[in-house]
């Protein structure tokens, strides 16, 4: 990362950065990075597309990443191809702070045949058990437990309070937030007898390179083998993931989804908050399931589930429409039904009529 200083860097160097086009003054210098409405001058800020135009008009930024050239927009701009991909790169790279390794604090308490790699940073009150291999520039924030024979790869992190428990496996740029549990018991019970008897669950959690974790998500561990989240998966706060569950590569699953036990999801699938998913379903390749929805089926690859119980999204919306309408329909019905009985009144009362002439 090149050197910052006081008043910030050259915007030519941010776009040589990005590869990006520069509409404005060369020697202009950014110091920071914030959104349209709280920009200041000497802030890079983002505007991807004219529907934001009036916020980007009254804002204060110095420069803006765009998708394409605005020449109504009185600031600096960074003509990128992909504008909220390069502005992460660019703050990533220029404007956030590398956490320096600090070591290993007092009161860490290690197990035995406990192996360290380059540069760690630990934090007061870890605990590390026996046998736990931790990788190179790991850092890992007060508070942490870390079982028997866990692994870290390189350049995780772990936020306070986390806990991976006995046997599991944490990849390389791995973020996780505090207080998760990884690798708590699967709630696995046979019934006897009218009682509930445990059964035990002796696999672990594996969890691959450049997955994030959210805060207080639980991930239980097998009953036999590995529950596994792949490579590139985000998940947000408060998710359940139960044993044996699968979850593929470079997904989203989002806040308060609950994952039921071996149940396969596949690459690239977007889970919305407040989801379901029973036991022993397969979820396909870049299926979207949208907030709220309870899952009881199996789910084919790109299929767009809605509802509860779900349904396709389009069949979804249609029966949701309906349903709007059922109080329109309901007195549609029910003036139908007075015409029809006056109808019927009046063809028994002309019946009656004839008989007696």
């Amino acid at each position: 990362m090149p050197p910052q200083t006081s008043d910030g860097y050259p915007l030519t160097d941010l776009a040589r950065a990005i590869d990006a086009r520069l509409h404005g003054p060369a020697d202009l210098r950014i110091s920071g990075v914030n959104s349209l409405e709280q920009a200041t001058r000497g802030d890079l800020t983002l505007l991807t597309g004219h529907r934001l135009m009036a916020k980007a008009v009254r804002s204060k930024a110095s420069a803006f990443i765009v998708p394409q050239y605005y020449p109504d927009l009185s600031g600096a701009q960074l003509v990128s191809a992909q504008p909220q991909f390069d502005f992460v790169r660019l703050i990533t790279r220029f404007f956030t702070t590398q956490r320096s390794p600090t070591g290993i604090a007092q009161h860490v308490v290690q197990g035995t045949d406990v192996r360290l790699g380059r540069d760690v940073s630990i934090g007061p009150f870890v605990t590390i058990d026996h046998r736990t291999t931790i990788g190179d520039r790991v850092t890992i924030y007060p508070g942490v437990f870390l079982g028997e024979d866990v692994t870290l790869g390189d350049d995780t992190v772990l936020h306070p309070n986390v806990s991976i428990l006995n046997g599991c496996r944490i990849g390389s740029r791995v973020i996780i937030h505090a207080g998760t549990i990884i690798g708590s018991d699967g709630f696995g019970y046979v019934q006897h007898e009218g009682r509930h008897h445990k059964i035990p669950q002796r696999g672990i959690v594996v969890v691959e390179d450049d997955v994030e974790i959210g805060a207080n998500v639980t991930i239980d561990r097998a009953t036999f083998g590995q529950t596994r989240v792949k490579q590139g998966t985000k998940i947000d706060n408060l998710v359940q993931i139960a044993h044996n569950v699968t979850v593929g590569e470079h997904g989203i699953i989002v806040a308060q989804v609950g994952v039921a036990g071996s149940t396969s999801i596949g690459k690239q699938v977007m889970i919305g908050g407040q989801a379901g998913v029973i036991d022993h379903l397969t979820i396909g390749d870049q299926a979207m399931i949208s907030a709220g929805a309870g899952i009881e089926k199996n789910v084919e690859p790109g299929a767009r589930m809605s509802g509860r119980p779900a349904t396709q999204r389009t069949a979804f919306f249609r029966t949701h429409v309906l349903v709007q309408r059922l109080p329109e329909l309901y007195k549609q019905v029910s003036t139908l039904e007075k015409r029809l009985a006056a109808m019927e009144d009046e063809k028994s009362q002309t019946r009656k009529t004839k008989k007696t002439t």
